[in-house]
């Protein structure tokens, strides 16, 4: 353990790394040290240290993880075996390509939050008789809000419609994020929301003119969208997860469900790349694996 020992002295005197610090580092790296005490038959040398292959580590990770180590811990590991090979390229001119360029595991990825069926139609329709705004007002919202859900715009693409937008068509041309235009096919009951906000909106929509209004008539502010939001799900009872997105989210997730392609859902969300689509796939393999535990017999 004489290289442990030189390593932990460095990081105190040298470095001046807190005390809590460095005994982070002296408990995972003695953890490492022993395995591979075990591994050779000895305690390991920094020249043993420099021909250890990636392998060797891996098998070291693997061994953690048995015993229960999170990914977390597991990626702070190989950190503290990276910062010793850094010192054995300093201390002793020893450079092991293998290991440094050995990754941990990937961080998971965040599936989107998607609302259920029916929180999507109670927030649409709630917005729609809101008794202490004008009517014209919430028919707006609930058109904005069928716009999220029924033809899976980003907010910011639906406020950007201008009143040449009016009537909406069977399919709508959408410039969406670095200026990419995708045509996104709407169904009737989002037409007739957004034609009923329309003929009830008392300002003039011109054909340059931002479609959907504020109360004083200017373009609609996406932050007011946010907090009706918020209030809404308030009245539903509903989790801080369900935001304006999540109706966009769950627009994606639904179609999946209902069996459509990934590559239609791909062009109607208009995404760059599959793999940014592929994450609903996840959402909708969790939504499966609950309803299997809540209904079969033997889960």
């Amino acid at each position: 353990m004489e290289t442990l020992a030189a390593f932990v002295a460095y990081l105190t005197d040298e470095r001046r790394m807190a005390d809590k610090t460095v005994e982070a580092y002296q408990s995972d790296l003695a953890g490492f040290f022993g395995f591979l005490t075990q591994h050779f038959g000895e305690p390991p040398t920094p020249q043993r240290l420099g021909n250890l292959r990636a392998r060797d580590v891996r098998s070291f990770l693997a061994h953690r993880r048995r015993d229960g180590l999170s990914d977390a811990s597991i990626a702070r590991l190989l950190s503290s075996i990276k910062a010793l090979y850094r010192w054995l390229g300093r201390t002793y001119d020893i450079e092991n390509a293998e290991i440094a360029y050995l990754q941990g595991p990937k961080r998971p990825q965040r599936l989107p939050r998607p609302v259920s069926v029916e929180a999507a139609k109670d927030l649409i329709a709630e917005a729609g008789t809101d008794p202490d705004s004008e009517a014209w007002i919430n028919a707006r919202d609930a058109a904005v809000l069928s716009l999220l859900y029924g033809a899976g715009l980003r907010i910011s693409e639906a406020l950007s419609l201008t009143g040449a937008d009016i009537p909406l068509p069977e399919r709508l041309r959408i410039t969406g994020k670095g200026g990419k235009v995708r045509i996104v096919p709407l169904i009737p009951a989002v037409r007739e929301a957004v034609d009923a906000y329309a003929g009830l909106c008392p300002y003039n929509l011109g054909r340059s003119d931002a479609l959907f209004r504020g109360a004083k008539g200017g373009a609609l502010n996406p932050r007011l969208i946010q907090g009706l939001v918020q209030k809404l799900r308030a009245v539903l009872g509903l989790p801080s997860t369900a935001t304006p997105h999540a109706l966009r989210h769950a627009f994606a997730t639904h179609l999946l469900a209902a069996g459509a392609d990934l590559r239609a859902i791909q062009t109607l969300l208009g995404h760059a790349s599959l793999s940014t689509t592929q994450v609903y796939t996840g959402v909708d393999a969790t939504r499966l694996r609950d309803v299997h535990s809540a209904a079969h017999p033997r889960a």
